[in-house]
């Protein structure tokens, strides 16, 4: 794929902005980013890629199937990575008809939108085409017996309306393959982390309230168990899937750290001692801000990755552990305390356009 154009949905979001800068930074492809810059779209997170020549960012929504066909045939990208959705469980709890409507409706409009563009190209290029649909290990539900691992064959049981609707995007892409042939490969990752994260997930938020004094709610008894991934070791394994990856094939992308969410809580507390040791007022140890809060409704218990075939297939493996891949996240967001701030307050989506697009 070196020195191709490469179309980015969703990424000026977390996983899709690591998604960006990595192929910048690292590859010779040209990147378009489109991005319908929700509360989640941060171009903040892509100022290091920004002026790049091989960069270009577009505002759209993938619902919109017309806007994406102008821009396919604008661009003639010679693949597709599709990030864009809505990722939050609590919110899709409160909200689920925003989740539907990205996460279905949006990938299906996508989806038309990629096939009446692929049916245009030549012969060569259709044949080099790859659509590459990026979901998450929430589909497969919940896991009851610790020896028991996620892998591609596992049913889906989707739990929450996010996990339901990433479930729902999964078979409508894999019917776009069967029915149309258009050539995709599909990726489900387990939990990320990293740089850039907006702080409504665990890790940032825990981080974000330790550092100013407020409680560090744990749902539950915080023994809810996960498999973490570190965003860049994502972004490398989701571009493998990408090269190497066979048409039609689906790639179960873990990083090898399953942790129960209290322990997660504790490591960074631990972290934050070594790391901003000067504490807020009032603050003895960052672990006497924990405190437990009610589950909320339908909370899986335990989500593990078997990730042998992208091991096997593809010689892709992370190369965090969840402790080196922590350390530097804590040291990101203590390095960059402008990007944290101008999240905190909302600024990051005041001018964004006009200050960090091309």
């Amino acid at each position: 794929m070196s020195c191709r154009t490469i179309l980015v949905t969703g990424g000026a979001g977390f996983i899709g902005s690591a998604v960006v800068r990595f192929l910048i930074k690292q590859t010779d492809n040209k990147v378009i980013n489109l991005d319908k810059l929700t509360y989640a779209g941060n171009l903040e997170s892509l100022v290091s890629v920004a002026k790049s020549p091989r960069y270009q960012f577009v505002q759209q929504d993938i619902v919109n199937t017309k806007a994406i066909r102008a821009i396919l045939t604008e661009f003639t990208p010679d693949a597709v990575m599709h990030l864009a959705a809505e990722s939050h469980v609590d919110r899709s709890i409160s909200g689920p008809t925003d989740f539907i409507q990205t996460n279905v409706v949006g990938t299906c409009s996508l989806l038309e939108a990629v096939r009446s563009y692929w049916q245009s190209l030549s012969s060569v290029k259709a044949k080099a085409f790859r659509f590459h649909h990026v979901s998450t290990d929430e589909v497969y539900g919940d896991l009851s017996n610790r020896d028991e691992y996620f892998t591609e064959q596992s049913p889906y049981a989707p739990s929450s309306p996010y996990s339901a609707s990433k479930a729902s995007s999964d078979h409508l892409v894999r019917a776009w393959h069967r029915t149309y042939g258009l050539p995709v490969v599909m990726s489900n990752c387990s939990n990320n982390y990293g740089p850039c994260h907006f702080p409504e997930k665990l890790i940032p938020l825990m981080l974000f309230n330790a550092l100013e004094g407020k409680p560090l709610p744990v749902y539950g008894n915080g023994e809810q168990i996960r498999d973490w991934l570190y965003v860049e070791d994502h972004a490398k394994a989701l571009y493998t899937v990408l090269q190497k990856g066979r048409t039609g094939e689906t790639y179960n992308i873990g990083g090898h750290n399953e942790k129960k969410n209290i322990d997660v809580v504790y490591t960074l507390c631990d972290l934050l001692e070594e790391l901003a040791p000067e504490k807020p007022e009032g603050v003895e140890h960052f672990k006497d801000l924990i405190t437990f809060v009610e589950d909320r409704p339908g909370h899986d218990q335990r989500y593990a990755i078997d990730a042998t075939k992208i091991r096997a297939d593809l010689g892709w493996v992370p190369e965090e552990t969840f402790e080196t891949g922590l350390r530097k996240t804590v040291q990101w967001y203590l390095d960059n305390p402008a990007w944290c701030r101008r999240i905190q307050d909302g600024s990051y989506q005041r001018d964004r356009l006009g200050l960090f697009a091309q």
